[in-house]
């Protein structure tokens, strides 16, 4: 029998460095949740992928046990590491960052794929595409 759920929380960490401190440590306290475990188990899940900020969701149960699965990371953050860049454009339509090379939209759509609403590599890419003219950045699409 399925174990009666008390709460699901959505957070985002950076992978492989997760500590009780804030966001963590508040988040899942109030729900009697083991701050340090929960750490662990995340920090061994995303260790290879080191720093990239990574979303969870957390499954947490009335007997204060806990599961949780992690997506892949934002696609800001995906363009942001390909392109080697801080940040996005302040002002996206005027001040253009960088360019993505299909190369790099591929590279990128790899990583997303599990997480889009297309299987459609083509759809994807465009996907990854109006995600980087959002933050200024040219693309070859």
């Amino acid at each position: 029998m399925a174990k009666p759920v008390k709460a699901v929380i959505k957070i985002t960490i950076p992978a492989g460095r997760a500590t009780p401190a804030p966001p963590i440590g508040p988040t899942l306290a109030p729900y009697g949740i083991s701050t340090q475990d929960f750490c662990a188990q995340f920090n061994e899940k995303t260790r290879e992928d080191n720093g990239i900020l990574t979303p969870v969701i957390i499954t947490i149960y009335d007997d204060r046990s806990f599961d949780f699965i992690t997506k892949t990371p934002p696609t800001s953050e995906l363009i942001r590491r390909e392109l080697k860049i801080k940040k996005g454009s302040a002002r996206p339509n005027l001040d253009k960052v960088g360019k993505l090379s299909n190369e790099q939209i591929k590279k990128i759509v790899e990583i997303k794929m599990p997480d889009l609403n297309t299987s459609d590599p083509e759809q994807a890419a465009k996907i990854i595409a109006g995600t980087a003219k959002q933050m200024g950045i040219e693309t070859e699409i």
